[in-house]
Order: structure tokens, then sequence, then C-alpha cells
């Protein structure tokens, strides 16, 4: 089933968050658009222009004035649908804001499905499938690196070698269609050193763009640190230390955090996810052990591990938590805390702070850094999501068939077949072929006037 409605309706919705504001801005785009505006908008006459208008005046519901707006008039091709649209900015009065969508609706416009207006702009030709994904990740960005990120993705960066790469894949495809089509002839239109040569070249490509995903991902996510330790060693001070808030519960008490707490926070650019977790002990406290068995939970899933311990823990203790993390193989920082209490060190690798008076924590910050591997300059493409990702490892292995396939002198109709899948799959990333189920999956996931 398709995801969207008959693309040819005229569709509306609140393009600004909801709820009280200075101004709301309401976008409708469609065949439609400017028929259904000059039914209840006055102020002046709308007339088709090669550049955007802006006009000032009133929205009526036949006698009776709704809200003083101020309309700006895109017509098609030259808007973000590359359809007539018009984005009408009124009172942010959320009454206001229901009484004229629900007065365009009247006068024939629907409402629009999340990400309905990206999927018109992606049909209508005006980006491709990898670049509408990035108008999403450029909305939901929270650090300067992921918006760099998705506005390099945005211009087409990763696009534009895709397209190289399946442009070259076709050309041969299309001889080892032509050599099917003359099988009884024995001709040879594709060269097959040539295809070799090629094939080896792209996978190359293919696999570099892969090898950037972890990046890519960490970026685009943010990176996840879990703090743990024993209780009462100055985890949730940490965090509230990090986060410069009091986000965590601080006190003398043993078992204080009963539950993981997360926040986020940048740092030089780079969006971490912290979580203090509660402290790992023996106890009979059921609530205190349901928390400290969601601890190991998040432990396990934290692509960073900071192993927090002050004086008064026992070396084997912290020992056996190293054990355990070197065999989850994820990057860890040994952190003595309450410096200010005893400076003397337990392990030789360890960095030694004081949460409490801020010693050293500006220290743990460039380590957490250095740690997440954002530290290595991004290539010019970067891979972030994992749809593209999954995509890009199903066309490595297709890619790595044709080339076996040649090799081993292989029937042709298998090679083409590979071939075919390789193109199938790297033109699925930028959306040359992409069946509607994922479409809907992808644009369901943006916001309602987006």
């Amino acid at each position: 089933m398709k995801y969207f409605k008959d693309k040819e309706n005229t569709i509306v919705a609140l393009s600004t968050p909801n709820g009280l504001g200075a101004i709301a801005v309401i976008r409708m785009s469609g065949k439609d658009t400017f028929s259904i505006i000059n039914k209840c908008f006055k102020g002046g006459k709308i007339e088709k222009s090669q550049k955007p208008s802006v006009l000032y005046g009133h929205i009526y519901d036949e006698n009776i004035q709704i809200d003083e707006v101020v309309i700006t008039c895109f017509w098609a091709p030259r808007s973000y649908t590359k359809e007539d649209t018009v984005e009408i900015s009124c009172h942010g009065s959320v009454l206001i804001q229901r009484k004229i969508i629900s007065l365009l609706i009247q006068l024939g416009a629907r409402l629009a499905l999340p990400g309905e207006y990206t999927q018109r702009a992606f049909l209508n030709g005006r980006f491709n499938l990898l670049q509408a994904e990035a108008v999403a990740d450029v909305i939901a960005s929270e650090s300067e690196a992921q918006l760099q990120l998705a506005l390099h993705q945005l211009k087409g960066g990763v696009s534009n070698q895709l397209k190289d790469m399946r442009n070259q894949l076709l050309d041969f495809s299309s001889l080892l269609e032509l050599e099917l089509d003359f099988g009884e002839e024995d001709v040879e239109f594709a060269n097959r050193e040539q295809l070799k040569t090629s094939v080896y070249s792209i996978l190359n490509e293919v696999n570099k763009l892969s090898e950037t995903f972890q990046y890519g991902n960490a970026i685009k996510n943010g990176i996840s640190v879990a703090i743990i330790g024993p209780p009462n060693v100055g985890k949730s001070t940490l965090l509230n230390n990090l986060l410069e808030e009091e986000k965590a519960i601080v006190s003398d008490i043993a078992g204080t955090t009963r539950d993981v707490i997360e926040d986020t926070i940048v740092i030089n650019g780079i969006l971490f996810r912290f979580i203090d977790t509660a402290g790992i002990r023996e106890t009979d406290d059921y609530v205190e052990a349901l928390g400290i068995q969601r601890s190991k939970q998040m432990i396990a899933k934290a692509q960073i591990i900071i192993v927090l311990y002050d004086h008064s823990v026992g070396k084997h203790y912290i020992e056996d938590i190293i054990s355990e993390i070197h065999q989850s193989q994820k990057p860890y920082l040994l952190v003595k805390n309450k410096t200010d209490k005893s400076s003397e060190k337990m392990f030789d690798n360890e960095l030694s702070i004081s949460a409490l008076q801020h010693t050293n924590v500006e220290q743990l910050k460039e380590q957490l850094i250095e740690l997440s591997g954002t530290t290595a300059s991004p290539l010019n493409v970067t891979v972030s999501n994992v749809r593209h990702f999954e995509a890009l490892r199903e066309s490595a292995l297709s890619l790595n068939n044709v080339l076996y396939g040649i090799e081993s002198g292989l029937s042709l109709e298998l090679i083409a077949q590979e071939l075919r899948s390789a193109i199938y799959y790297i033109g699925s990333i930028t959306g040359e072929i992409t069946p509607d189920d994922i479409l809907g999956n992808i644009f369901s996931k943006f916001c309602i006037g987006k």
C-alpha cells in the first residue's frame, strides 16, 4: 500500500511548531492553491509571477474576519515542492491556526501527512532521496557537526559519487544485456578486462564509503557514554558537572541513583549522550536491583565507557569491571574521582579528577573527543544513514560476485544478474529505484508541515 494519498490534491499544514508564538506559518501546496486562497484572502490581487510575491491582507470566512496575515506566493516550479505554494504568516494563536487550516480544508485542500511536502519535492525532481533524507537531518541537528554533515549531503556530496558509480555500471550492464540478446552469435561487446578494472575501482569506492559510516553515524546520532562504577563515587556529581545543571540527585547515601539518567551536551561541536547509571553492587533492595540491571543493559549499548571510582574502592573491584569491558572490546576511560581527598594513583593510565571542584573535567572532555574517533578529518563524502550503509554493503557483495563470476568463467546470465543487483542497491540510496513501502517508511518519520 502506498503511504501517500493522491498527490494531485492540494495539501495544507502548519509548518511552524505547535503551540503559542508571535506568528505561525501555514503552508499550502498543490494545483488548486491559488484558487483556494483567492476565496478567503482579501488584500490584493494574486497574479502569476516569475518571482515570489508577498501580499498583506486578511483571511475571511465569508464575511467574518479570522486574522490579519501576510501571504508569500510561490509559483510552480519555483517553490520547495515545485508546485504552486502559499505560506500564510498569521498570529500565533492556536485558535487562529486551527480556524485558518479548517477553512482551507473546507475550500478544497486536505491536511498534509508527515513529510508530504518533502516527498512531493522528491517526486517532482527537486532533489534525490538521499538529499530528501538530509532535509530531516538538518531539522534534527543538535550540534555543529551534525548540521554540517547534513548540509553537505543536502548539497549532493554523496549523491554525486553514487551517480557516477551507477552510470559506469549501467554502461557495462547495457553491453552485457546486448550480448545476451546476441547470445547465439558468440559476440563480445563488453571487454572483460575493462569490466574487471571498473568493477574493482567501484568496489573500492563503495568500501571507502562504507568505512565512513562509523564516523558519520556517530556524528548524526551522537556518541553514547556510560558512566559506571560503585555506588557513591560521584557519578551523579560528574554528570551534573558535565551538563552544568543539577540533573541527577547527589547524596552521600549509597544507591541514591536507582534508574538510568540520560542527557546530552555538545563538546567541540560533537554531540555526546551521557548516561548516569545506578552504582553496581550486590543489593537486596528490589528497586535498586532493577536499576542496576538496567545499568548493565545501557553499558552494553554505550559506545564509550567511563569507569569512575575513588580512593575508597578496592583495586580488584575495578579490575573486574575492566575485565568485563575488555570482553565487549569497547573503548573506556579510567577516571579516579575525589582527588581533593586522595591524590594517590591506582592505575598508571587513569585520569585523576575532582567532579565536585571541577578539577581536570576539561581534560576528561578532551580524552572523550579523542576516544570517539571524531578528531580525524572527515572525507569529502560521509555516510551517516543506516539504510545507505546497508545498501552499500549489499552492492559490495554483488560487485564481489561479479568479479568472481568473470574470473571463474561463470555464465553471462549470472554475471549480468549480479551487476543489475549492484545497480539496484546503489540506485536505491538516491531513489532512482525505490519501492513505495521504503518511501513511506522514510517520509512518515518527518514532521507534519515538512
